[in-house]
This record gives structure tokens, sequence and C-alpha cells, in this order.
């Protein structure tokens, strides 16, 4: 660009138009810095600062800090200079705190504001929680006359809210003139973020009855924060605006519908929407097969995970966590080797869940394959993981190998002691777990109420009435745990099985909260195998107040009645039953066999070798009776 020639004393005022016609002419910042250059050298006018300022603060490309610097040049800015551009692109750049320095510099030197100027100004100060410069402005807007303007009012609003004054700005909100929907959108979003629901739903309910239509983005914030509350009032009443208004659902709004629903557990109405999403996002249908699962319908879970085109970590958990929660593990494992030949490689959580899985299969062929893969990927160096194969090896009947993985921590806390003591416990094992709980005292870790459910189980269990009696004492006494229904339970089932069932009937009168149907019938089936048939029919009409339906208390009752020859009560008992239809529940048996399981009910002929395994069966029988064994049949209903 070529510069206009040398200037002198008698052609100023020529020279300095000629520079603001090539001002007028500059496009970037480097043609404006030539001629600002050429000025300060050789033209004293104040037009020229003047002008270059506007030039520079009102195009996106020049910088602004360049502008800045123009405009503090300039030492009695004319009022003809406009400023609003230069805040608005301040205010767009994210440069907030200069945003609010150039305004007060404007002030300063006594520059006009317009109702132009406030918005970028307050919408600054609300990202920087500016309060005291928020506050200031909103009392020179009312100064000068602009606060009536409908942006600089939601600005103000927004402004207070922002800054954690959300009554002040409630109270701009109700004194406005006049208020479109993103005025509304803006105080409902505030008072969701504020975690306000109540507030933000009445105001909702006030913009309907006002007659604005409320758009997409208002939607979204009233669904998610409706959402996070699991109101269902507040769920049922949006979809029954949804529907009467024939609202456009757009994918956001889709999306933040599915979720609030999903989230309730109202998963017909999230079903209802997440059919509509014609694009349905990975999050999304991992939500949704989350709720299902939670909710205990497998199959529609299942639907959902098979209709995703694609499946990522977080959504493979989520399906084997379905399945291993709720007592499917087959399914799980298998959905497990499905991950695996897709190519997804688990990490912690998922084999976490698959840990878990395969302790409900109580499987020890696949525990140690399941192990095997754990310690190739290089996941077995986690406390939470270690935790959990001792558990998987208690339940499928590797107790050396729970051991061997406990010793090997490195790391343990009150969870591994735990779980290495019920370990024990279950397998039969009581002396090894009271050696281990004196050893987990000697390295001062404090048990928890866990720990104290796997020791007294471990002395109930192996016939150990004294020390079952020290260690629930030493709870109160020694470590101020207040005991639960769980080591109530274990008390009563302690007394029961060694036949001090006087002493077990004691513990629960003693109790502080009333007994449930499981200590009850830990005390019923001690009655029945001691043949305390008496203190059994006190049991059996507790659980039946409990539970009317229990199949177990009815069978012993019936029998008891039978034995005593009370026909009349027998025949009510069985008029019971059959009226609500209720039977001995079957006994189920498991094995599993070169990585195959085979489930077993009582009087199965299902299984292919059924033939052979009922002749052995007779063989084995036969043999016990020679040495005297007599079956115990108090728990089949007699025959009468």
């Amino acid at each position: 660009m070529l510069l206009p020639p040398s200037i002198t004393s008698t052609t100023a005022s020529a020279a300095a138009n000629a520079v603001l016609n090539g001002l007028s002419l500059c496009k970037t910042l480097s043609q404006i810095k030539q001629l600002h250059a050429h000025i300060l050298r050789t033209v004293f006018d104040n037009r020229l600062n003047t002008f270059l300022f506007s030039l520079s603060s009102s195009s996106s490309s020049i910088s602004l800090t360049y502008a800045l610097s123009v405009f503090s040049s300039i030492p009695s800015p004319p009022e003809s200079v406009v400023f609003n551009p230069l805040l608005r692109n301040l205010s767009r750049s994210g440069e907030f705190r200069a945003t609010i320095l150039f305004y007060q510099r404007i002030r300063h030197v006594g520059c006009r504001l317009d109702q132009f100027s406030f918005p970028p100004i307050l919408k600054s100060a609300s990202k920087v929680s500016a309060l005291f410069q928020g506050m200031e402005l909103h009392g020179v807007a009312l100064k000068i006359a602009t606060l009536s303007d409908p942006f600089v009012e939601t600005g103000v609003m927004d402004m207070y809210a922002s800054c954690g004054r959300i009554i002040d700005a409630r109270k701009v909100f109700d004194e406005m003139s006049q208020r479109d929907v993103v005025t509304w959108n803006t105080m409902i979003e505030r008072y969701c973020r504020f975690g306000l629901v109540d507030e933000a739903f009445k105001l909702f309910e006030e913009m309907k009855d006002s007659n604005v239509m409320p758009d997409e983005m208002i939607l979204c914030n009233i669904v998610s924060a409706c959402g996070r509350t699991g109101n269902t009032r507040y769920n049922r009443a949006i979809y029954e605006f949804l529907k009467e208004n024939d609202v456009r659902l757009d994918t956001h709004l889709l999306t933040s519908l599915v979720t609030m629903y999903a989230g309730a557990g109202c998963m017909d109405m999230a079903m209802e929407f997440y059919t509509k999403m014609s694009v349905r996002s990975l999050f999304v249908s991992t939500a949704m097969v989350s709720r299902f699962a939670k909710a205990g319908r497998l199959e529609e879970a299942r639907d959902v995970f098979d209709q995703m085109e694609k499946k990522d970590l977080v959504c493979w958990t989520t399906m084997i966590s379905g399945y291993a929660e709720s007592d499917r593990p087959q399914e799980a494992l298998r959905v497990f080797e499905e991950m695996l030949r897709s190519g997804v490689k688990p990490d912690e959580i998922a084999m976490c869940s698959v840990v878990s899985a395969c302790a409900n299969l109580g499987a020890l062929d696949k525990a140690k394959w399941i192990h095997d893969y754990i310690g190739l990927n290089g996941l077995e160096s986690s406390l939470a993981m270690s935790n959990a194969l001792i558990n998987m090896y208690a339940k499928c009947g590797g107790l050396d190998a729970a051991r061997d993985v406990f010793e090997k921590m490195e790391t343990k806390n009150v969870v591994s002691w735990s779980s290495m003591i019920n370990a024990f416990s279950i397998h039969g094992e009581a002396n090894e777990a009271l050696t281990l709980f004196a050893r987990m005292k000697q390295e001062n870790v404090e048990p928890n109420e866990v720990t104290f459910v796997g020791v007294l189980y471990g002395c109930s269990h192996g016939g150990l009435v004294e020390e079952g009696k020290k260690m629930f004492a030493s709870m109160t006494d020694e470590y101020n745990i207040t005991p639960k229904l769980e080591h109530y339970g274990c008390m009563v089932d302690l007394f029961g099985r060694a036949n001090r069932l006087r002493e077990a009937l004691e513990v629960i009168e003693s109790m502080p909260m009333e007994p449930n149907v499981v200590i009850w019938g830990s005390l019923m089936s001690a009655c029945r195998v001691n043949g305390e048939l008496e203190l059994g029919e006190v049991a059996a009409k507790h659980i039946l107040e409990l539970e009317p339906d229990h199949d177990g208390a009815l069978v012993l009752m019936s029998n008891i009645y039978a034995r005593e020859q009370r026909w009349d009560d027998v025949r009510k008992i069985r008029l019971v039953m059959e009226e609500k239809n209720v039977f001995k529940e079957k006994g189920l048996s498991r094995i599993d066999l070169n990585g195959k399981s085979h489930e077993f009910l009582i009087g199965d002929k299902r299984h292919e070798q059924s033939d052979d395994i009922y002749a052995k069966l007779e063989e084995v029988v036969s043999k016990l009776k020679l040495v005297g064994y007599v079956p115990d049949s108090c728990s089949v209903l007699v025959d009468v």
C-alpha cells in the first residue's frame, strides 16, 4: 500500500483528510499499523485516532488489544466515538475481565453508554461473577433509563443469578415489563442450576399460563432438572404437556426425555421416546440397557443391547453386570465371551462384574480360567480385584486358591480380611476363621459389621457356641458396633444348631428391632431338626404373619397337625395352600463338569443321562440304608 507524501504544516488538514480516506480502505491489521505509524510521525489530528479506534474495534479480524491501545492514546474521546462494537467483540472473544476494565475506562473519561452497551458488559460480569460491578451496572442502567430495555433487563437478571443472588434475579424477573422466551429460559435454567427444581417447575407452569410456548431449550432444562429429582409428578406433567401440545421433539430433547424417564424407572415412557429417536447415541442406549436391567427387565435390556450397531466397553460392562446382579451368571459369562470375540478388551470394572457372575455360578474351572485371564492381562494388581477373587474362589469351593490370593496381596483392607474370614466360615473352617480374626487384630485392622457376620457364621456352622457368644458381645463392648439383623440371625442359628432352642428364642425376644422371616425361619428349621414341634409351631405362625404364602411354614404346620391327628387344622392348611396355589419349593442342585453346568430339580428326568443317574442314586441309597441311614421327611408334605 502506498503511503501519503511528506506532510507540511500548511497542508496538515488536507493530509489528515487523505489519511482518513486511506484508513477507510484498510482491511488488515498490518495496513492499519502502517498508517498509524505514519500518523505518529507526520500528522497530529485527534480525528485520525478516533477513526482508527472505530475501525479497529469494529472489525473481527483486527486485534482487540490493538484497539484498546489506540483508545488509551485518545486524550479526550469525543462523544461521537462508538464503544459498543469493541465491547461486543471483547465479550464474544471471552475477554470478560478486559470488557469490564474497558467499561470502567469509558466511565472514567465520561463517555456515554446506551442500551446496546449493557448486554456485553453484563454478560462479562456474569461470567466472572463480578457482583460489585454488576450492581453498579444495574444502578447506571436505572439512572440513564435503559433498564426498561428487555435485553438489559435479562442481562441484569442473569448477572444476579450467576453471582449467586437468585432472589435478586427473581425480583428483576418479576419487575420486567415484558418477557420473551429467552427471559423465561434464563430464569428457569438458573433455578435448575441452583438445584431449585420445585421453583423451576412452578415457573415453567407460570410460563404456560402466560401463553408463552416453551422452546426445546427450556424443555431440555426442565426435563434434565426433573430427571435429577426423580419426582414422578413432574415427570407425568411433562409427559402430558408434550402429548397435549404435540411438541416437536429434536434429538437433544428426546435424549433428555429418555434419560429422565429411564432414571426415574419409568421404562415404558422412556422406551416410547427412545423408539422415536432417529439417531440413538451410545450414551442413551447404554442408559436404557442399564435401567431395564436394574428394573429386572433383562429381556428388554438385551433387546436394546442387541439393536445397538456399535458397543463400547461401558455398554458391554452394563449388560454383563445386569445379568450378574440379577443372578443370571451364565448369561453374564456368555456376554463376556461375546465381548472378547468382538475385540473389545475388558477393564477392571468389567472384570469385577465377570468375577461376581462366576462367583454366583460356583464353577471352579471357570473361576480358574477367569483368574488366569485377569493375570495375563495385568488386571490383578488392584485391591478391589483381589478382594473379588477371594470371594469368587470362596463361593466356587476353591478355599486354597482364595487363601493363595489373600496371602499374596501386598496391601489388605478390612474387605480383604472379611472376605477371607467369610471364605473359611462357609467352608466350615471355623477355627481358621477365628485364627485369621485374631491375626487381623494383631495387624491393627479394625473389623466392621461384615467381618462379624463372617465370624459368627463360622462359629454357628462349626458348633463353637461359647466363642460365638464372646464375639457377639465384643461387637458392642470392644468395637462399639451395633448388631444388626444379620448378627442376631447368626446367633439364633448358632443356638439352634446346638439344640439350645430356648436361648435362641431369648435372642429373638431381646432384639431391638422386629425379627424378620429369615430369623423366625432359622428357629423353625432348628425346631424341626430337633423335634421341638411346639416351639416350631410358634415360629411358623410368626413366619405366616409376615409372609402368609411361606411354603416351608405351611408344610411344617400341616405336618405338625397331622402328627397330632388334628385333621381339621390339616384340612385348613391344605385348603389355604390350594387356594393360594402354594407348593413346596422344589430343591435344585447344580454340578459343573468339563466346563458345562448341569442342573437338576427333584424328580427331574430331563437330563440325557437321567437313567444312569437314577440307577447310581438307587445304588448309593441302598448302601446308605445298610449302615442305618433314614431319610429326613420332615420337609415333605405328609400324605393324608
